[in-house]
């Protein structure tokens, strides 16, 4: 599996692949043992001591970390080899395993100054492993706004850290529940953490970054991006909260709401996707968005007093999040199987793959099952844990909660006409492209990671419990009001994943009967054509058209960039129509100001002449307006 990439490669994931095997043992016993760790490091930073440790909250998110880094590494042996890519294969590798790295600084790091190094050196490995094709307009585009978008999320983060210097006397994290201060710095230190760690996450809308950056990076590099580094915001939002030791009612209602709406609009703008790359971008927003919901209905349900919201909250929120660090990556493997057979991103572009690409096809069902919600996939059961948490709410004295189920009912609907769209268009049917036509099944180092990824993903959804005792001590340790044995909601769990056995059994039943008629003679012949005397792959469902209606009803969030040629003339020329869904956000408000900021900063970029005696103007008359300013 590892004959395709170069020494390099073959070296680093083997390295990848060892350190996750004596990692994820190791961080699971701790977990479910309720230990801990602490190390201090000496070095000569003014500020403080370099702490990093290991509680619950820490090690469930290296999990994701460990888990991804190895499947992406040992994917990019068939998906990135250096035969293929001997320029962009050793930048790639290096900066792969420094972004694995610094994210797991991230969660260890105890303190702010450190912490913020870590995120720049994440945020900054992001940006060259999604700019592997810098060539590329687009990529380079995108780039840009990556690196605009985490310098305002970092410029968040620094004045965090600041004022919380500045409360406690130090740069060292505050023990949980320590924090004393007054409503309004703690407001303030609240949304700090929202808008600096929130624009990683992706929550709506600090995601402008996401969609563009998830969908131009190689497909192993998007799903460590994706099923990774945007939990990293959902860490920092946990880690700020567990500072104090209230937490007002508004701070739970806000994150219900930025959660639901994130989700909301996020999948609705997926379902108008023809991109595969940026359909699974758009759903990313939409499952950060129900972790985000499921970490407010926890804190609205301390707030509140029911430790049952507290504990079917957060626990859904956690779950979901090491669901999703497995179904994701899957689904953009996935995708990048289908690019690597076909050359092209564009769905309408695709079909047919199923024939050619059997094991690619099965993989990429299991994917789109689970991130749809549906048994007998892990989806299901982290979702199940937040429909029992707003429902539940209807009968409580205040149900306004309660209206947040029809909202999820509403995403997984939308949910699943996305991902039936991208994985009927692309794998069934006839193929639409010479590359669809001429694909093959991708090598076994590429399916092997989603082999791995599928099987974990379906053993989470039969099992539930086996991640729930990874999920109850973090539970616990945030105390949020709820034992971290809760034992509640785990029984109809396991009715429902009794039930979702059902599917198995279904399935082998057709394996059974699959096999005796294949034993059996049979004969073939044309169906009826509908009409049509010679079928051809243009008559077929395309992306766009399958997501028309869901496009039509979105029409605020989306809007469509048309291009047509002109038809005139006796005899005209070939004419071709265009059509590329934009999000409303991006092209009416986050564009353009963007490009009204690089006008002002080439205007201010004129001042700088590189002349000595002209900056030591600029000093002078800074002086003098100062002066002036004082008396």
């Amino acid at each position: 599996m590892l004959r395709q990439g170069s020494l390099g490669q073959r070296v680093a994931t083997a390295g990848a692949l060892l350190a996750s095997l004596m990692a994820l043992p190791a961080i699971s016993y701790m977990l479910t043992a309720g230990l801990r760790a602490r190390y201090l490091i000496e070095w000569n930073l003014p500020f403080g001591s370099c702490e990093l440790a290991l509680d619950p909250l820490t090690l469930i998110f290296l999990i994701p970390i460990f888990l991804v880094f190895a499947a992406g590494s040992l994917y990019a042996c068939g998906y990135w080899p250096a035969s293929s890519k001997p320029a962009s294969e050793p930048p790639l590798t290096f900066f792969y395993g420094l972004l694995a790295a610094a994210m797991a600084m991230v969660v260890v790091s105890r303190n702010g100054a450190l912490l913020v190094m870590s995120w720049e050196v994440m945020a900054l490995s992001g940006y060259f492993l999604m700019s592997a094709e810098h060539t590329d307009p687009e990529v380079g585009k995108a780039g840009l706004v990556y690196l605009v978008a985490s310098h305002l999320g970092a410029a968040s983060l620094l004045v965090l850290f600041s004022l919380l210097a500045g409360a406690t006397g130090s740069f060292l994290f505050p023990a949980a529940g320590s924090l004393h201060v007054s409503s309004s710095l703690a407001a303030i230190l609240f949304f700090a953490a929202l808008l600096g760690f929130g624009s990683k996450a992706g929550i709506m809308p600090l995601h402008i970054w996401l969609p563009s950056a998830h969908a131009n990076a190689p497909s192993h590099v998007s799903a460590i991006l994706s099923g990774v580094m945007l939990k990293m915001g959902i860490y920092g939002i946990l880690r700020v909260i567990t500072f104090f030791p209230e937490r007002p009612l508004w701070w739970g209602e806000l994150l219900v709401v930025a959660g639901l709406v994130s989700a909301l609009m996020g999948i609705c703008i997926a379902s108008a996707q023809k991109d595969i790359k940026r359909l699974l971008a758009y759903s990313s927003i939409e499952n950060l968005g129900l972790i985000t919901a499921g970490i407010g209905a926890a804190l609205y349900g301390e707030a509140t007093g029911s430790s049952r919201l507290a504990y079917l909250g957060m626990a859904g929120a956690l779950f979901h999040i090491l669901n999703h660090g497995m179904f994701k990556p899957l689904l953009f493997f996935g995708a990048g199987s289908v690019m690597h057979a076909t050359g092209t991103r564009e769905m309408d572009r695709m079909g047919g793959l199923s024939s050619r690409m059997p094991w690619s096809t099965l993989l990429s069902l299991a994917g789109a099952v689970a991130i749809c919600g549906l048994p007998p996939f892990n989806g299901f059961a982290s979702e199940f844990l937040l429909y029992l948490g707003f429902f539940g709410e209807a009968r409580s004295s205040q149900p306004l909660l309660a209206l947040g189920a029809p909202v999820l009912a509403l995403v997984g609907g939308v949910a699943v006409i996305s991902l039936v769209k991208l994985f009927g268009i692309t794998f069934l049917g006839a193929p639409r492209s010479e590359g669809a036509a001429h694909s093959h099944e991708s090598p076994a180092s590429m399916l092997v990671p989603m082999g791995v990824l599928a099987g974990l993903s379906l053993v989470g959804g039969i099992f539930p419990q086996l991640f729930l005792s990874l999920v109850n001590p973090v539970v616990g340790a945030l105390a949020l009001g709820a034992p971290a044995g809760y034992a509640a909601p785990v029984r109809p769990i396991a009715l429902t994943a009794a039930g979702a056995a059902l599917p198995l059994l279904a399935g082998a039943i057709f394996l059974v009967l699959k096999r005796r008629e294949l034993a059996s003679p049979r004969a073939t012949g044309p169906t009826w054509g509908c009409g049509y005397l010679a079928p051809a792959p243009r008559i077929q469902y395309t992306a766009s058209s399958f997501g028309q209606l869901m496009g039509s009803l979105s029409t605020p969030l989306i809007r469509s960039r048309t291009s047509r040629g002109t038809v005139a003339g006796v005899a005209p020329v070939e004419a071709s129509f265009r059509y590329q869904p934009e999000e409303t956000l991006l092209g009416k408000v986050a564009m353009p100001a963007l490009r009204g900021a690089a006008t002002v900063s080439a205007f201010i970029r004129r001042l700088q002449h590189g002349e000595v005696q002209i900056y030591m103007l600029y000093i002078f008359a800074t002086l003098f307006v100062l002066l002036l300013s004082v008396r």
